[in-house]
């Protein structure tokens, strides 16, 4: 698949097999994509809001994480004015309905849970890129559908 120029992601993910899977399919699929991978809240936060930092098309986030988690950072984000309007897709491993509903409580954009085999990941991320790279119009037109 292609996308229309560099796509900028941000990926807040504390497992590097899964960060490593997400670049492979990435890769193989020939998404022009520059992947920053961090690996919790507080260094995804950080990011954003360093000094001349480059903001994300997306962000794919992760729930689960060390020190402050997904639930954490969405709360943040999304009331911080400079960053509410970056999609976020929650890419997690929870299942639990309260984990869907307060993800879009806290304006999540989409809540995907991982799924158990290779295929079954490289065709989530495929699905991921072929929405929000070809189709979804997003802010700043670095990315986005014709």
């Amino acid at each position: 698949m292609r996308t229309r120029g560099i796509v900028e992601l941000l990926l807040v993910e504390d497992n590097p097999g899964d960060a490593r899977l997400l670049e492979e399919v990435l890769k193989e699929e020939g998404i022009a994509a520059r992947l920053r991978v961090v690996r919790d809240g507080i260094e995804a936060l950080n990011a954003l809001r360093a000094p001349g930092a480059r903001l994300p098309d997306l962000i794919l986030l992760d729930l689960n994480l060390p020190r402050k988690n997904g639930r954490e950072f969405l709360s943040d984000m999304k009331t911080d004015e400079a960053l509410r309007r970056i999609p976020v897709v929650v890419l997690t491993g929870s299942m639990a309905e309260e984990d869907v509903v307060r993800a879009y409580e806290l304006y999540a954009n989409c809540y995907i849970t991982k799924p158990a085999t290779l295929d079954g990941f490289a065709a989530a991320v495929r699905g991921i890129a072929a929405f929000w790279f070809g189709v979804a119009r997003l802010p700043g037109g670095r990315a986005g559908g014709q």
